[in-house]
């Protein structure tokens, strides 16, 4: 005889009604402990019953390694608390074009290297550049990296170097020469629009720092007597419009940077010339921003990169004839960068200005070599070798 409720309804193998009218469900997990869960409806209890058999169907295909790319996917960034809102989107990128891929309908026991291999170059094929494919990577690596730590799979099929595999098509990271930077800084002086961004511009350039930490920027971060800047963390803008405060990219972000005579002018003609709204904006905690826009709100990268874009677009109308590079806030940060390492700036001083964790990216990724300047540096080696004309003429 069928096991029914108070109101007549069959109960299925494992519910059962209590005394109190309280329904619950037991059952035996793949590990085969025993469980019991409660609702105080037959309708609330099945919906738990379907959770609980959509979850241990999961974890069975997943411990045969049944389960999709996507799922995978799914399953590894589930596991990621606490993460940087700028982290949480690119997984979002990375989890929407991999669901758009017929690779990612694929059991992941079935992928080898070589499927994964082709599936980079399908995507090179496709459009997508060397550093979206790069990004997708330093997503589904780990996710089977974790597959193959927790012996899901025999071996992680992303395990390989990418350049091996793909073109790297990237463009590299340019730094103005000291002419560019003349006739660009000279311009947006001169010109009667954009003259108003000229302080700004010239504390990126001559400072180094991320635009978010400069709109992150405070008043109480200034000390003018000292003639430094303290930085601490970043202003960013979310997708909604959601303003808030974040440290700095890396720990090492933290950190003083001095102020030049230019930065020192600059700072203090932002702070003249900034309103001073009825009530300061408060963000996080902080407030007295320095760069405010119309409405009295802080700005945010992307106005500043913007006022770059269409400060280039005037330029190249007016002289189409003598071009410039493309500019961003992030190239006058590679510029001044460069240029304190040309300068023969000690690579960990340098490290500490430009607020990287690893002294690599600052040699590797942020300055550039030019003929002029490693002509130069060979001239002052052979001027002070052993023996050299220069030291006999001595």
């Amino acid at each position: 005889m069928k096991r029914k409720d108070t109101r007549g309804r069959i109960l299925k193998t494992g519910e059962s009604q209590r005394k109190d009218l309280i329904y619950q469900y037991r059952y035996t997990d793949s590990c085969g402990k025993r469980h019991t869960v409660y609702a105080p409806t037959l309708e609330g209890l099945r919906k738990k019953e379907e959770e609980i058999n959509r979850t241990e169907i999961d974890g069975a295909s997943y411990h045969d390694g049944g389960i999709t790319v996507v799922e995978l996917l799914e399953r590894y960034i589930s596991l990621k608390q606490g993460v940087r809102y700028a982290t949480t989107v690119g997984y979002s990128f990375v989890l929407n074009l991999v669901k758009k891929e017929a690779f990612g309908q694929r059991c992941i026991r079935d992928i080898r290297p070589s499927d994964a291999k082709l599936w980079f170059m399908k995507l090179q094929r496709d459009g997508r550049g060397y550093s979206t494919i790069t990004s997708v990577r330093g997503v589904v690596k780990p996710a089977f990296q974790m597959a193959y730590e927790e012996e899901i799979l025999r071996r992680n099929p992303f395990d390989f170097k990418l350049s091996d595999v793909v073109k790297n098509d990237s463009k590299k990271r340019i730094a103005l020469t000291q002419e560019q930077k003349d006739i660009f800084m000279g311009f947006i002086q001169e010109d009667r629009h954009f003259s108003r961004y000229y302080d700004e511009f010239t504390v990126l350039l001559e400072t180094g720092m991320r635009v978010s930490e400069l709109c992150g920027l405070t008043r109480d971060q200034l000390d003018f007597e000292k003639r430094k800047i303290w930085v601490d963390h970043q202003l960013v803008r979310k997708a909604d419009g959601t303003l808030y405060v974040e440290k700095t990219k890396t720990e090492s972000g933290c950190r003083f940077i001095p102020m030049t005579d230019n930065v020192y002018a600059a700072l203090k003609n932002i702070l003249a010339n900034r309103r001073n709204p009825s009530v300061e904006y408060l963000v996080d905690g902080h407030s007295g921003f320095l760069l405010l826009d119309k409405n009295g709100k802080p700005c945010v990268a992307m106005h500043i990169e913007h006022h770059m874009q269409w400060a280039m677009k005037k330029y190249r109308k007016l002289h189409p004839n003598d071009p410039l590079p493309t500019i961003t806030p992030h190239v006058l940060r590679h510029t001044f960068c460069t240029d304190m390492a040309n300068a023969g700036m000690d690579i960990k001083d340098l490290q500490y200005l430009m607020g990287h964790s690893d002294a690599e990216v600052t040699l590797n990724v942020y300055t550039h070599a030019s003929y002029a300047h490693a002509e130069s540096a060979m001239q002052k080696i052979l001027q002070f070798q052993p023996g050299s004309p220069e030291q006999k003429l001595g």
